[in-house]
């Protein structure tokens, strides 16, 4: 399974949303880097800190500012109808999410990959990415991680 694949599916899992979604918004990380880190499982601070420059490249370049776009576009905005601004707000999260593949997509060529436990590979990347992320918060992703998930390996 290719980690597009892997990553649609653990996010769609129980909890995964929620708990990534929250080291996102009160912690500044990139939850695409957290989802290539719990499918690679990386070792090498080589492998995460290149991971950790895509991961800032797209985030500065796309991620972000379609992200404040679509967030922006929430709200009413004067002169605009709120089904057209709602359609626009529509493309621009299937953009967001394109640029979120697509950063998956350079995660995944990334030579390397690890056996490092999950929460152990989580927290690497976390650091390497910087800021803060209560170890709490690492911990239910992690756990929403937890379980049967298709094996990466896999391709059926």
């Amino acid at each position: 399974m290719d980690l597009w694949s892997w990553a649609v599916t653990a996010y769609g899992r129980e909890g995964v949303a929620k708990a990534a979604l929250a080291l996102q918004d009160e912690y500044g990380q990139c939850v695409p880097l957290l989802l290539w880190a719990a499918f690679a499982r990386p070792l090498e601070p080589d492998l995460i800190g290149r991971a950790v420059s895509l991961g800032r490249a797209w985030e500065a370049a796309a991620i972000l500012p379609l992200r404040a776009a679509r967030r922006g576009l929430k709200s009413e905005l004067p002169g605009a109808i709120a089904e057209a601004r709602e359609a626009l707000r529509t493309q621009v999260k299937a953009a967001e999410l394109e640029s979120e593949r697509l950063l998956l997509s350079a995660l995944a060529s990334l030579d390397g990959g690890g056996e490092a436990p999950l929460e152990a590979a989580l927290a690497a990347v976390t650091a390497a990415w910087g800021g803060t992320a209560d170890p709490a918060a690492l911990g239910r992703l992690a756990q929403a991680l937890s379980g049967p998930l298709p094996d990466p390996g896999k391709t059926g």
